[in-house]
């Protein structure tokens, strides 16, 4: 079968031709129709998982990936030959993953059926970065007439955050490029402030004093600060800076682990360092709200397989990037 390979840590995504597996005992086999690709993607390459859990090499990277189920291991009994479905696959021994035309996975993955309203490109964005979202939401109790602020809001999380955000009622605050407002607004931004330092003056002899960051642009119109922050890109004196725009009973999560918890504990704000742990429940929720149109699955690029090498880890992305097997 088609697949992309690295042969060791740190090595460089190529295309390579892998045996095709087969289902055992309480196993799928799922012929991948497209991938989602993830910034995790790139830290499992890198080793960041090394010691935790067991890699086999040439490492197939990817973890999330739509398809159809094409084999039925023994024991396994609620699927169906042809059914098609979408999971987040991080499943030991690492090196199995979804940049391939095949994939073997435990019947008890996270995994879900597709609804014939999604494609598959838009099933196979969904997982890591939408179960991020949903989960986001849920942890800082998201609701009507709150206001929250998004910082790194144009990528995929960020994007579904946007939505999910306003879906729950709240005056969002998104922080992204100009030539990218409008984009944030048709998601269901209030308002978008750019990110990073933005200037105020054409002064050259005071360059400095004459920008603003991202907190200081809240303060302008919101002085009574945010509810909740979702920071997903910011290192850490940033994160404790968009932080101090944050009501004390607010929340501030980051996914860039940049949180000093002991701090924000200390003014009385929840949150810190956010893991996601939702699976299949809420990529079905996911699922539904895309089907019934109230989720825009927001598609930047959908190169072919044989482009990996050129998305994975790319930074600047406006939405997804989904591989077409």
């Amino acid at each position: 079968m088609r697949a992309i390979v690295v042969r060791e840590f740190g090595g460089h995504p190529q295309a390579a031709d892998m045996p095709t597996p087969e289902a055992g005992p309480g196993m799928l086999k799922i012929e991948i129709e497209a991938a989602g690709v993830n910034p995790f993607d790139q830290r499992i390459i890198d080793g960041f998982l090394d010691g935790k859990l067991q890699h086999d090499f040439p490492l197939i990277p990817g973890v999330d990936g739509a398809g159809r189920v094409v084999g039925i291991g023994p024991d396994v009994t609620d699927m169906e030959y042809g059914e098609r479905v979408v999971g987040k696959f991080l499943n030991p021994p690492l090196g199995h993953g979804t940049f391939a035309e095949y994939i073997v996975v435990p019947a008890t993955s996270i995994i879900a059926r597709i609804p014939d309203e999604v494609t598959a490109i838009q099933a196979a964005a969904l997982p890591t970065a939408g179960i991020t979202a949903l989960d986001l939401i849920h942890a800082a109790k998201v609701g009507a007439g709150q206001h929250v602020l998004i910082v790194g809001a144009s990528g995929g999380v960020g994007s579904y955050l946007v939505q999910l955000a306003a879906l729950a009622g709240a005056h969002v605050i998104a922080t992204a490029r100009p030539d990218d407002t409008d984009r944030m607004i048709r998601l269901g931004a209030t308002e978008v402030v750019n990110y990073g330092r933005i200037p105020v003056t054409d002064s050259p002899t005071h360059a400095e004093s004459s920008l603003l960051t991202v907190a200081d642009s809240v303060r302008i119109t919101l002085p009574a600060g945010v509810d909740v922050l979702f920071d997903l890109v910011s290192p850490p004196p940033a994160f404790a800076d968009n932080a101090s725009v944050v009501k004390a009973g607010g929340a501030a999560y980051t996914t860039t682990w940049a949180a000093d918890e002991e701090t924000l504990k200390m003014r009385g704000i929840r949150g810190g360092n956010f893991e996601s742990t939702g699976g299949a429940p809420e990529l079905r929720e996911l699922l539904r709200d895309v089907g019934n149109g109230d989720l825009v699955v927001p598609i930047d690029n959908t190169p072919p397989l044989e482009a990996a090498a050129d998305v994975i880890g790319a930074s600047g992305a406006r939405g997804k990037t989904v591989l077409v097997i």
